[in-house]
């Protein structure tokens, strides 16, 4: 038992990874967005593991800043990302899957969303997959696809799968629209690919599964201070997660890179300004918690 953190073990005998995390973001996802649904696989994720329904996200509330936020582990004023559009921070600071790879630790990325690209350095994904396809449901089942294809054969210490189809849903018909729940639908339906993935490769029990969100939406856009834009889901499963835990604590998405990096035992970039959940981690002594 490593004792580095309250929850994980790490096996050296084993040609696994000891532990594993699935980082599903499904972009625009309204925590009503799930209730009004059908979602089987994110329910049973709740069911079996922790999640909030009032995360928060940054402002402005519109994809690349708040992914490069969760990746990042702090608010754009920080790392300097303030549009869809990357720009080169003179500073760099460094991402989840950075941290991760520097740590001997293998990392890869499936979406459709190209901006996304920029989430990590040269040389840290050992795979990264993207389609344009993010305009229609199956584009989120094919990015799901390639995921569980890489997974069937190969082992990953971080993988990052993000669904965009929601968020054009949303653009199209109106968020919590009937095509929009719909889009939900598909979302939980890609996540189910993945997952009985793991579960037919029997690594599973060893993976930490994640599903949160960018921003959420209202009418047919995102990107103010409006409680709607702002609210996500974050929802966690996984070995050692207490079953049927609703976190109390304020979760920001910012808390996302520290966290996922205390899961898989690796240092937190002094850089980042979140935290580790409480509740699903016992911090070691050298990583650092943030009151806010």
């Amino acid at each position: 038992m490593n004792t580095s953190t309250g929850i994980l073990r790490e096996d050296k005998e084993s040609t696994f990874p000891s532990y594993s995390v699935v980082l599903f973001v499904v972009d625009g996802l309204r925590p009503d967005g799930i209730e009004e649904s059908s979602t089987p696989q994110i329910d049973g994720l709740m069911k079996n593991g922790a999640h909030t329904f009032k995360a928060r996200t940054v402002m402005p509330s519109i994809t690349l800043p708040c992914i490069a936020s969760m990746f990042l582990g702090t608010e754009p004023e920080h790392h300097g990302i303030t549009t869809n559009t990357w720009v080169p921070m003179a500073r760099r600071i460094p991402s989840v899957i950075d941290i991760i790879h520097s740590a001997g630790k293998t990392c890869a990325s499936f979406y459709n969303w190209e901006p996304l690209r920029d989430l990590s350095i040269p040389g840290s994904l050992d795979a990264a997959v993207f389609r344009r396809n993010c305009d229609a449901p199956q584009g989120d089942r094919e990015i799901a696809d390639a995921a569980a294809q890489y997974l069937s054969n190969n082992n990953v210490s971080f993988v990052f799968v993000y669904l965009g189809y929601t968020d054009a849903a949303g653009h199209a018909h109106g968020w919590m629209s009937e095509t929009y729940l719909e889009a939900v639908e598909n979302a939980d339906a890609a996540i189910e690919k993945v997952i009985d993935t793991l579960k037919n490769k029997g690594r599973l029990e060893d993976t930490f599964l994640i599903v949160t969100s960018d921003h959420g939406g209202h009418e047919s856009t995102h990107g103010t201070d409006l409680p709607e834009d702002l609210i996500v889901p974050w929802i966690i499963s996984g070995p050692g997660i207490p079953s049927g835990l609703t976190l109390e604590d304020d979760v920001h998405i910012i808390d996302t890179a520290p966290t996922v990096a205390a899961l898989l035992e690796v240092e937190i970039s002094k850089q980042w300004t979140g935290r580790v959940i409480s509740g699903l981690v016992q911090p070691a002594r050298n990583i650092p918690t943030v009151n806010r």
